[in-house]
Protein backbone atom coordinates (compact mmCIF):
# COMPACT_ATOMS: atom_id res chain seq x y z
CA UNK A 1 0.00 0.00 0.00
CA UNK A 2 1.41 3.36 -0.97
CA UNK A 3 1.41 5.96 1.74
CA UNK A 4 0.10 9.50 1.20
CA UNK A 5 2.43 12.36 0.39
CA UNK A 6 1.95 16.03 0.97
CA UNK A 7 3.57 18.57 -1.29
CA UNK A 8 2.77 22.04 -2.55
CA UNK A 9 3.81 23.12 -6.02
CA UNK A 10 4.20 26.57 -7.62
CA UNK A 11 2.29 27.69 -10.69
CA UNK A 12 3.90 27.25 -14.12
CA UNK A 13 6.85 29.54 -14.63
CA UNK A 14 7.31 30.11 -10.91
CA UNK A 15 10.19 27.63 -10.52
CA UNK A 16 10.07 24.23 -8.88
CA UNK A 17 11.97 24.83 -5.66
CA UNK A 18 10.09 27.96 -4.70
CA UNK A 19 7.27 26.62 -2.57
CA UNK A 20 7.54 23.01 -1.59
CA UNK A 21 7.16 21.41 1.80
CA UNK A 22 8.67 18.16 2.95
CA UNK A 23 11.99 16.41 3.11
CA UNK A 24 14.55 15.56 0.47
CA UNK A 25 13.20 15.39 -3.03
CA UNK A 26 14.13 15.86 -6.65
CA UNK A 27 16.69 18.60 -7.21
CA UNK A 28 15.83 21.61 -9.31
CA UNK A 29 19.48 22.09 -10.23
CA UNK A 30 22.41 19.81 -9.65
CA UNK A 31 22.43 18.98 -5.96
CA UNK A 32 19.86 21.62 -4.96
CA UNK A 33 17.12 19.93 -2.90
CA UNK A 34 13.48 20.87 -3.26
CA UNK A 35 10.90 19.80 -0.71
CA UNK A 36 8.82 16.75 -1.56
CA UNK A 37 8.42 13.75 0.67
CA UNK A 38 8.22 10.26 -0.73
CA UNK A 39 7.38 7.63 1.87
CA UNK A 40 7.97 4.56 -0.25
CA UNK A 41 10.01 3.40 -3.26
CA UNK A 42 7.33 3.82 -5.94
CA UNK A 43 9.69 6.25 -7.69
CA UNK A 44 13.19 5.19 -6.63
CA UNK A 45 15.19 7.61 -8.78
CA UNK A 46 15.15 11.38 -8.95
CA UNK A 47 14.43 11.20 -12.67
CA UNK A 48 11.29 9.08 -12.10
CA UNK A 49 10.14 11.42 -9.33
CA UNK A 50 10.57 14.49 -11.52
CA UNK A 51 8.72 12.87 -14.44
CA UNK A 52 5.86 11.92 -12.11
CA UNK A 53 5.70 15.42 -10.62
CA UNK A 54 5.73 17.07 -14.04
CA UNK A 55 2.97 14.78 -15.32
CA UNK A 56 0.83 15.31 -12.22
CA UNK A 57 1.25 19.07 -12.41
CA UNK A 58 0.41 19.12 -16.12
CA UNK A 59 -2.71 17.07 -15.47
CA UNK A 60 -3.94 19.06 -12.47
CA UNK A 61 -2.92 22.65 -13.17
CA UNK A 62 -5.62 23.27 -15.78
CA UNK A 63 -8.65 21.83 -14.00
CA UNK A 64 -10.93 23.04 -11.24
CA UNK A 65 -11.55 19.63 -9.67
CA UNK A 66 -9.93 18.52 -6.42
CA UNK A 67 -9.17 14.91 -7.28
CA UNK A 68 -7.32 13.12 -10.04
CA UNK A 69 -6.35 9.54 -10.77
CA UNK A 70 -2.98 9.13 -12.42
CA UNK A 71 -0.66 6.16 -12.78
CA UNK A 72 -2.65 4.00 -10.36
CA UNK A 73 -2.61 6.72 -7.70
CA UNK A 74 -5.22 8.96 -6.14
CA UNK A 75 -4.18 12.60 -6.14
CA UNK A 76 -6.02 15.16 -4.02
CA UNK A 77 -4.99 18.76 -4.59
CA UNK A 78 -5.82 22.36 -3.85
CA UNK A 79 -4.44 25.59 -5.27
CA UNK A 80 -4.01 28.89 -3.51
CA UNK A 81 -2.75 31.95 -5.37
CA UNK A 82 0.67 30.70 -6.52
CA UNK A 83 0.84 27.29 -4.77
CA UNK A 84 -0.54 23.85 -5.43
CA UNK A 85 -0.81 21.52 -2.43
CA UNK A 86 -0.98 17.78 -3.21
CA UNK A 87 -1.67 14.65 -1.20
CA UNK A 88 -1.01 11.42 -3.11
CA UNK A 89 -1.99 7.89 -2.14
CA UNK A 90 -2.52 4.54 -3.82
CA UNK A 91 -5.72 3.96 -5.77
CA UNK A 92 -7.01 1.89 -2.86
CA UNK A 93 -6.66 4.78 -0.38
CA UNK A 94 -9.81 6.41 0.96
CA UNK A 95 -10.25 9.72 -0.91
CA UNK A 96 -12.01 11.31 2.06
CA UNK A 97 -9.07 10.52 4.34
CA UNK A 98 -6.62 11.98 1.83
CA UNK A 99 -8.85 15.06 1.55
CA UNK A 100 -8.90 15.45 5.33
CA UNK A 101 -5.07 15.42 5.34
CA UNK A 102 -5.00 18.09 2.63
CA UNK A 103 -7.60 20.20 4.41
CA UNK A 104 -5.68 19.94 7.67
CA UNK A 105 -2.45 20.93 5.92
CA UNK A 106 -4.08 23.90 4.18
CA UNK A 107 -5.93 25.14 7.27
CA UNK A 108 -2.84 24.79 9.49
CA UNK A 109 -0.68 26.63 6.97
CA UNK A 110 -3.37 29.27 6.62
CA UNK A 111 -3.25 29.82 10.37
CA UNK A 112 0.53 30.07 10.70
CA UNK A 113 0.76 32.22 7.56
CA UNK A 114 -2.05 34.47 8.86
CA UNK A 115 -4.40 33.60 5.98
CA UNK A 116 -1.69 34.39 3.36
CA UNK A 117 -1.19 30.94 1.82
CA UNK A 118 1.13 31.97 -0.95
CA UNK A 119 4.68 31.24 -1.98
CA UNK A 120 6.33 34.32 -0.47
CA UNK A 121 4.87 33.81 3.00
CA UNK A 122 5.48 30.07 2.92
CA UNK A 123 9.15 30.59 2.13
CA UNK A 124 9.49 33.06 4.99
CA UNK A 125 7.89 30.58 7.41
CA UNK A 126 9.28 27.32 6.05
CA UNK A 127 10.40 26.10 9.49
CA UNK A 128 6.82 26.34 10.77
CA UNK A 129 5.53 24.64 7.63
CA UNK A 130 7.90 21.71 8.24
CA UNK A 131 6.63 21.41 11.81
CA UNK A 132 3.02 21.41 10.59
CA UNK A 133 3.73 18.70 8.02
CA UNK A 134 5.57 16.59 10.58
CA UNK A 135 2.61 16.81 12.97
CA UNK A 136 0.18 15.69 10.26
CA UNK A 137 2.16 12.87 8.60
CA UNK A 138 5.13 10.94 9.94
CA UNK A 139 6.81 8.34 7.77
CA UNK A 140 3.71 8.13 5.58
CA UNK A 141 1.44 7.45 8.55
CA UNK A 142 -1.34 9.97 9.11
CA UNK A 143 -1.09 11.20 12.69
CA UNK A 144 -3.54 14.10 12.83
CA UNK A 145 -6.31 15.56 10.68
CA UNK A 146 -7.58 18.30 12.98
CA UNK A 147 -5.92 21.65 12.20
CA UNK A 148 -6.63 23.01 15.70
CA UNK A 149 -4.75 20.08 17.25
CA UNK A 150 -1.86 20.56 14.82
CA UNK A 151 -1.67 24.27 15.57
CA UNK A 152 -1.81 23.57 19.29
CA UNK A 153 0.97 20.99 19.03
CA UNK A 154 3.13 23.31 16.97
CA UNK A 155 2.23 26.03 19.47
CA UNK A 156 1.68 28.88 17.08
CA UNK A 157 0.00 32.01 18.28
CA UNK A 158 -1.81 34.54 16.14
CA UNK A 159 0.38 37.37 17.40
CA UNK A 160 3.29 38.72 15.38
CA UNK A 161 5.95 36.64 17.11
CA UNK A 162 5.86 33.84 14.52
CA UNK A 163 8.17 30.94 15.30
CA UNK A 164 10.45 31.96 18.15
CA UNK A 165 13.10 30.10 20.06
CA UNK A 166 10.66 29.78 22.93
CA UNK A 167 8.03 28.08 20.80
CA UNK A 168 10.63 25.67 19.36
CA UNK A 169 11.72 24.83 22.90
CA UNK A 170 8.09 24.33 23.90
CA UNK A 171 7.52 22.04 20.91
CA UNK A 172 10.57 19.96 21.82
CA UNK A 173 9.45 19.77 25.45
CA UNK A 174 5.97 18.72 24.34
CA UNK A 175 7.46 16.03 22.10
CA UNK A 176 9.55 14.71 25.01
CA UNK A 177 6.46 14.54 27.20
CA UNK A 178 4.45 12.75 24.50
CA UNK A 179 7.21 10.18 24.04
CA UNK A 180 7.46 9.69 27.79
CA UNK A 181 3.71 9.13 28.09
CA UNK A 182 3.64 6.75 25.12
CA UNK A 183 6.43 4.67 26.71
CA UNK A 184 4.63 4.56 30.05
CA UNK A 185 1.41 3.18 28.52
Amino acid sequence: MQRPEAWPRPHPGEGTAAAQIGGPAPPTRAGEPSGLRYYDDTFPSMKEQMIFEKNVFNKTSRTESEIAFFGGMTIIYKSSIDLFLYVVGSSSENELMLMSVLTCLFDSLSHILRKNVEKRWLLENMDGAFLVLDEIVDGGVILECDPQQVIQKVNFRTDDSGLTEQSVTQVLQSAKEQIKWSLLK
